[in-house]
């Protein structure tokens, strides 16, 4: 599993190689992605998915697709690319980092100064630098995130954050992952986090690779442990972070935040700096994807239909934090505590341009 990357360019084929999330936990098995309508296509079935992994994907899905226009003599090029860049920006509207993704090597699209030919070979340069960044930057959260992490705790850890979340090492599971690898020991209650399941199926799965002793519970045994004084922690990711820090993660997120802040446990969001969104005052302007109801009405028990038919169902992906539960967000550039919109400025960069 060290050696695996969620995301990769191929060289050989000038095709992108990913794992498919929807085969784990039974095969291990990769998709070759040729152009950018078979990046949306896995990126909308959730083949692909974590905010910083879609940021790549973003990027890299407009490089494979100026690579196949590039053969395409009826193309309108640059026209073309940014088509395809807003098609990339649509199939996922909660999660920032995609949409910060294609923006980042939309900006070579529209450099005048860089001939059609050398589209390509600048879009390509880019998306493998980003590739690079989010290892960097992951592993630099891991660290903040690890400091955090006491030996013997227990942490209630929702969704997926490890490695399949990002290029390599994720956000929430990167820092549990950090912190067993230097001799910590910890302990995850693994949420199954319905209705997708990535925790049971993807989290569960990175941790056996790991080594990090885990237990599954269902969703809603969260509160449960809490209460009883077992978790010193909560660790999540997240898909959009408002200025004043209420925090979109999810769904499910809010439900287990309230729970530890009643049983005075500390709840960390882990994401990159990438995935705030400055320009959205709170979290209500955060827009929350709805998804198909066979999501949700698909499952069995023993063999047999759970949901009688013809039932009415609501599937939102994420829910929104208030930044009250929030004990404190865990960035690549630092731990960061409220008040939030008073805090986070001090980490702004000066090359954070519409950041």
């Amino acid at each position: 599993m060290c050696a695996m990357r969620t995301i990769e360019w191929v060289p050989e084929s000038c095709n992108v190689r990913l794992i498919d999330q929807r085969r784990l936990p039974n095969q291990l098995e990769y998709l070759s992605i040729n152009n950018a309508d078979e990046m949306i296509g896995a990126i909308k079935s959730m083949a692909i998915r974590g905010a910083p992994a879609l940021g790549v994907a973003g990027a890299m899905g407009l490089a494979v697709e100026a690579h196949r226009l590039s053969e395409d003599r009826t193309s309108s090029f640059r026209l073309d690319l940014q088509k395809a860049a807003e098609n990339l920006i649509g199939s996922r509207p909660t999660a920032i980092n995609l949409a910060w993704g294609v923006r980042r090597v939309v900006k070579i699209i529209n450099d005048l100064s860089i001939p059609d030919n050398g589209l390509f070979d600048a879009l390509l340069k880019e998306s493998l630098e980003m590739a690079e960044e989010d290892v960097a930057t992951n592993l630099r959260m891991a660290a903040f995130g690890a400091s955090l992490i006491q030996d013997g705790d227990t942490i209630i850890h929702h969704c997926n954050t490890g490695s399949l979340a990002a290029v390599d090492w994720g956000t929430a599971l990167g820092a549990i992952r950090f912190a067993h690898g230097h001799g910590k020991r910890v302990h995850l209650l693994i949420d199954e986090t319905r209705p997708r399941f990535q925790g049971a199926r993807l989290t569960a799965w990175e941790c056996q690779q790991y080594g990090i002793p885990f237990e599954v519970i269902t969703d809603n045994a969260a509160g449960f442990y809490l209460h009883r004084g077992e978790v010193q922690k909560v660790m999540f990711g997240s898909d959009r972070v408002a200025a004043n820090g209420d925090v979109v993660n999810k769904v499910g997120t809010y439900m287990l935040s309230l729970a530890a802040h009643d049983n005075g446990v500390p709840v960390y969001p882990v994401f990159p700096f990438s995935t705030l969104d400055a320009t959205l005052a709170n979290g209500d302007e955060i827009p929350i994807e709805e998804r198909t109801a066979s999501e949700v009405n698909a499952v069995q028990f023993e063999g047999e239909a759970v949901y009688p038919k013809g039932a009415g169902v609501r599937n939102p992906a994420f829910d929104m934090t208030p930044n009250r539960l929030i004990t404190a967000w865990v960035t690549d550039r630092g731990i960061i505590y409220p008040p939030f919109l008073e805090n986070y400025p001090h980490f702004i960069y000066n090359n954070d341009s519409g950041r």
